[in-house]
């Protein structure tokens, strides 16, 4: 017996699939680097790597074909634990409420920008 694909994957190639899969891993790298390996930047910069790192998340999943509440859902719940993992004593990192309100806001700019590019798609092929 073959599998289909599901229905949210359906209309969705496997370049989008695999850029999502990609971002995944980038921002593994990006979030579980030991503060060893995070080179240093101005105050402030980590807050907008977050952002653009969660929006590109975003925007990468839905092009995907991941549902957006699905994703939202799980974005912030892949921000809350990333901040605890960067805790752990190996990383020595710090968790800060700051980078998971940047995050969550780099969700909701993703899935807005999201929205957006398919309103505007929808009105040129119409």
């Amino acid at each position: 017996m073959t599998s289909r694909p599901t229905p949210a994957f359906a209309d969705h190639g496997a370049l989008a699939r695999g850029t999502f899969a990609v971002v995944v891993l980038v921002s593994l790298a990006v979030l579980l680097t030991p503060a060893s390996g995070v080179p240093s930047a101005p105050p402030g910069v980590d807050k907008v790597v977050h952002g653009l790192l969660f929006a590109v998340l975003a925007v990468s999943g839905r092009w995907a074909g991941v549902g957006r509440g699905v994703l939202a859902v799980l974005l912030v719940l892949y921000a809350a634990a990333s901040e605890l993992l960067q805790s752990l004593a190996v990383l020595n990192r710090s968790t800060s409420l700051a980078d998971l309100v940047a995050d969550v806001v780099g969700v909701a700019v993703g899935l807005l920008a999201w929205e957006a590019l398919a309103r505007h798609r929808a009105a040129r092929t119409t």
